[in-house]
């Protein structure tokens, strides 16, 4: 096990990956400290000392770098070094000291060490638990949340008119304390015994074809700028999902190859997916660029740098100018349902299986990593022909105008 002069100035290049395992880096000037390094790449810092008068040796991780610096981790070990030679366990006093963590700690744990390294959709349980959870429970300790607190936090969100919400909020929070129970952080969940605050039921809402011709006449005349209006008839051409169309960059697209590549990090099924683009697909990617001009992103938001256009702000547009389009009970996600609807409908007939490969449903078993190309020509048929049905929907002429 090497032991080698920590400092804070070049430390991974003095620690580095190995190729399998894990190695112990033992700090010179401070022994029973060191840097443990995973083959992830992952650093944490640990002590090994013994308790006086017990003769075993133990081992404890009092954080990770670099969100715990050597300066702060040094001082950490050292006083915990300290305490076992007076015979105190400085694990059992860190163990303690979890177990009186306040839910804002909590909450801020669990986020980073568990939504974001989990979860695609972090940054949604980032909202909720910072709208929603932090207020409600500001200044108690985790182990103080009570089954009655939950329950009167997920009442308030159902008066304001949120039922769905006040489930998604009791999701993240159930989820919360199951992990902190793994980590030994709190011993019980206030969530044990509590139901689903609200009843839901899935949609089924699909867009006629004389609702998909109002819908695309509404995207002309709304009070919205035209990049917006555009995610919307990219969406109803390709039948992807709003952020993955809202996500896109240039580097994804080959316009030669008439193909869209969505990385596997940008996914929901985590594999990379591939969109053959029709000739109305490049014609409405022309129209995006000249406005975008050359920003990487497709949708590049007017007001946050280097960031795409957000999702609720596509939602709002839809719903603010709901005049534009009258159409009842409508709202973004049911796009994708509305094309693959027509797609296996009478008029084009295409099969289940391959409106199921273009939306990119998640498959298990072998074929969901090593047939991701198989379905290519097919997709692209079914693609085309959706084209080609959707401008006699919206237009007796030619071409499409935007």
């Amino acid at each position: 096990m090497p032991i080698i002069k920590m400092s804070s100035r070049g430390l991974e290049g003095k620690t580095p990956v190995p190729s399998s395992g894990q190695v112990d880096y033992w700090d010179e000037s401070t022994p029973g400290f060191g840097l443990r390094v995973g083959v992830s790449g992952r650093r944490s810092w640990i002590i090994v000392y013994r308790v006086k008068g017990s003769s075993r040796k133990r081992r404890m991780t009092i954080g990770t770098y670099p969100s715990l610096p050597l300066t702060n981790a040094r001082e950490m070990a050292s006083n915990a070094l300290y305490e076992a030679t007076q015979g105190n366990d400085p694990a059992a006093a860190l163990k303690q000291e979890k177990k009186a963590e306040t839910f804002k700690e909590l909450a801020d744990d669990y986020l980073e060490r568990y939504a974001k390294r989990h979860k695609k959709t972090w940054k949604k349980d980032a909202g909720i638990i910072e709208r929603d959870l932090k207020p409600e429970f500001r200044g108690m300790k985790a182990k103080e949340v009570r089954r009655s607190d939950v329950n009167r936090l997920l009442e308030k969100i159902i008066d304001r008119g949120a039922p769905i919400q006040a489930n998604r909020t009791f999701e993240v929070l159930r989820k919360m304390f199951r992990w902190a129970i793994s980590q030994d952080i709190v011993e019980n969940s206030p969530c044990y015994g509590i139901s689903k605050p609200s009843k839901e039921t899935s949609r089924d809402r699909v867009l006629s074809a004389d609702e998909i011709k109002t819908f695309w006449d509404g995207l002309e005349n709304a009070k919205m700028d035209k990049l917006s209006a555009l995610v919307f008839k990219m969406q109803m051409i390709t039948a992807q999902r709003k952020g993955e169309v809202l996500g896109a960059s240039r580097s994804e697209f080959d316009r030669e190859e008439k193909i869209w590549t969505i990385p596997a990090e940008r996914s929901k099924n985590g594999l990379a997916h591939r969109v053959p683009l029709s000739t109305l697909s490049l014609k409405t990617l022309a129209q995006i660029d000249e406005i975008s001009g050359e920003s990487e992103l497709l949708f590049p938001s007017p007001r946050r740098d280097n960031q795409a256009i957000h999702g609720t702000s596509i939602d709002h547009a839809l719903k603010n100018n709901g005049e534009h389009f009258k159409i009842k009970n409508f709202v973004p996600h049911d796009i994708r349902r509305t094309v693959a609807s027509h797609m296996t409908g009478e008029k084009l007939g295409i099969p289940r299986l391959v409106v199921s490969k273009i939306l990119n449903h998640a498959e298990k078993g072998v074929t969901a990593v090593y047939d991701r190309h198989s379905y290519d020509s097919e997709k692209r048929q079914a693609l085309d022909a959706w084209a080609v049905r959707l401008k006699e929907i919206v237009t007796s002429s030619d071409e499409i105008t935007g």
